[in-house]
């Protein structure tokens, strides 16, 4: 039975290699995740009342994650040899605040985590 208001619980991404997948995310994230089980190999992370979980036998995710300045992200996960599949770039413009805060645009990058996901970055970044 639907609640009042749908809402996402929970997002799977696949961590077949879990150890090197749950670092990864916890550096990425920077949080460690709130709770880990090990076997069946479940990681789970907090992300504002959204869980991520890392599970071994998931299959790949396309998830996005916020960041305050997209270059700057790019540019240590480049650092840490993390590989960037797309550079920063907008997508779209706010023109109101159905998706965004009005007059920005939406910037995203993605890059490949150790399971070979792609992750994507977004930045909501005032037009200049």
């Amino acid at each position: 039975m639907p609640t009042a208001r749908p809402r996402l619980v929970q997002v799977a991404q696949r961590a077949t290699d879990f150890v090197a997948t749950t670092t990864f995310y916890a550096d990425l994230l920077g949080v460690e995740p709130v709770a880990s089980f090990d076997p069946p190999g479940l990681a789970f992370f907090d992300l504002d009342g959204v869980r991520l979980l890392l599970d071994r036998g998931a299959p790949s995710a396309l998830i996005y994650l916020p960041v305050d300045d997209i270059d700057e992200a790019v540019a240590g996960l480049r650092e840490k040899g993390v590989e960037i599949t797309s550079e920063p770039h907008v997508i779209f413009g706010h023109e109101d605040d159905t998706l965004g805060p009005a007059g920005t645009d939406e910037w995203m990058a993605f890059f490949t985590d150790p399971e070979g996901s792609t992750v994507g970055l977004v930045e909501q970044r005032p037009r200049s």
